[in-house]
């Protein structure tokens, strides 16, 4: 009984944090007491967070609580300790660190099972969709090859008869050179008559010339029904081309969607974010004309005058702006370091209007695109034409994370630690670009090396 007691209590008096007896006791306002050390130090690590909440309940304080000394229980722990506590058996102990081991072992124990689990479903069902999508490709492949071979024999049979045709025409053509060759023959001979009454008399018989059916009597067409069908099978291929391309975004979501049991949790710390940074390098030939890239094309500046870019279609014509070269669809974090004026943090999707100077063309003034707006004095999520003012210190160096997957894009004010300044819960429906936009001549933007 009195090694029940001595367990009793010693769960009673326990941190459920240092798993040891209670030193310095306090109490948080849902009534769960800790070390004061062990409870300042876990509010400590998710001080970046700007929440504090209970080990045990999970209860959510906002702001931190300020920690008080448990006067009755620290005394009612001197009290045990004095009768026996802090010497039992050190056999307790064990047992109950036993025990807390044995659960924790049986815990993992069903998540591996549960991971098995997911293994054995997830390759199954990848390789029902690899099975099903060659079956597929290789109908479609066979309704091509069919196609063709369509394409093929109507051509052939077309060819066969206009070039009947055509040696039947040459074959009268050819028959008509001989007979005008011999009526010419005929004259010649007759010409060459020097007695007149001969000649009087052969001139009534000469058969008279046939209707001409020489190149004049038909126009030859210039050879382009064939060229005119190639034109048509080309047209197809574009068609086709451009179905593909459409839905080789449509698979990639669809395939960047299948989740395994467990998400990746989102980075804490800066240290945490540094694990997904993600090298971005900005594209030319997105680039605004008076945009000047430097630095590998990791930075931006707004200048005064038109730099020499040859036209492309994927050129912002309108606003300030470039996009990256790297499509972004995983876990990743990069840093943009700001200098001068009015600078827009963005990402968007590929498929953002770049030509004229329309809200639909610039970042956040649409449902393709999230910016921030970093001023010097502040912060303005835009997002569809609707902003949203952000508070937080101002710094010059955004940092980004982004959790394509979860639907999660965060940013952050850097200095010498993190702070979030707004936060975006959606779902995205195509691979992501980073952009940004600069405003005011002189200015950059430049994305950070992490690594």
């Amino acid at each position: 009984m009195a090694q029940q007691e001595n367990h009793l209590d010693r769960e009673t008096f326990s941190c459920s944090i240092c798993v040891d007896l209670l030193k310095d006791p306090v109490t948080t306002v849902c009534g769960h007491s800790y070390c004061k050390s062990c409870i300042n130090t876990h509010w400590d690590n998710g001080e970046e967070r700007g929440s504090y909440s209970c080990p045990q309940c999970r209860e959510t304080f906002t702001p931190r609580p300020v920690l008080e000394k448990n006067t009755m229980l620290a005394d009612s722990l001197e009290e045990l300790k004095k009768t026996g506590l802090q010497a039992a058996p050190a056999e307790r102990e064990l047992g109950l660190r036993r025990q807390t081991i044995q659960q924790r072992v049986q815990d993992i124990e069903k998540d591996v099972k549960l991971l098995q689990q997911e293994e054995e479903a997830l390759n199954g069902s990848a390789d029902k969709a690899v099975e099903d999508s060659e079956e597929i490709f290789t109908e479609m492949i066979r309704l091509l090859e069919k196609r063709s071979s369509d394409v093929k024999q109507q051509i052939r049979s077309q060819q066969q008869t206009e070039v009947s045709r055509v040696r039947e025409l040459q074959e009268r053509l050819e028959q008509e050179i001989t007979e005008l060759k011999r009526k010419d023959q005929e004259l010649k001979q007759l010409s060459d008559t020097e007695d007149h009454n001969q000649f009087l008399h052969n001139y009534p018989s000469l058969s008279p010339l046939s209707g001409p059916t020489h190149s004049s009597s038909f126009r030859i067409r210039p050879l382009r029904n064939f060229e005119d069908l190639t034109a048509a099978v080309s047209q197809v291929r574009g068609r086709l081309q451009d179905i593909l391309s459409e839905t080789e975004t449509q698979i990639l979501q669809i395939v960047s969607q299948v989740d395994v049991l467990l998400r990746q949790p989102e980075p804490e710390t800066r240290a945490d974010f540094l694990r997904y940074s993600q090298e971005i390098t900005l594209d030319p030939n997105t680039a605004h004309v008076c945009l000047l890239l430097s630095e590998g094309n990791r930075k931006v500046t707004l200048m005064g005058e038109v730099q020499s870019y040859s036209d492309h279609p994927d050129r912002f014509t309108g606003w300030s702006q470039v996009l990256s070269r790297e499509s972004l669809t995983g876990p990743c974090y990069w840093e943009v370091e700001l200098r001068g004026g009015v600078v827009h943090v963005a990402v968007t999707y590929k498929n953002i209007r770049r030509a004229g100077s329309s809200d639909e063309c610039g970042f956040g003034n649409n449902d393709k695109s999230w910016m921030l707006y970093c001023y010097r004095y502040s912060y303005i999520f835009y997002h569809n034409s609707i902003y949203t003012p952000v508070s937080g210190p101002v710094s010059s160096r955004v940092g980004v994370y982004l959790d394509h997957r979860a639907g999660v894009l965060s940013f952050y004010s850097v200095s010498d630690t993190m702070t979030l300044l707004h936060r975006v819960q959606t779902t995205f429906t195509q691979p992501l670009y980073a952009g940004v936009m600069v405003y005011y001549t002189g200015s950059t933007a430049e994305f950070c090396k992490l690594k």
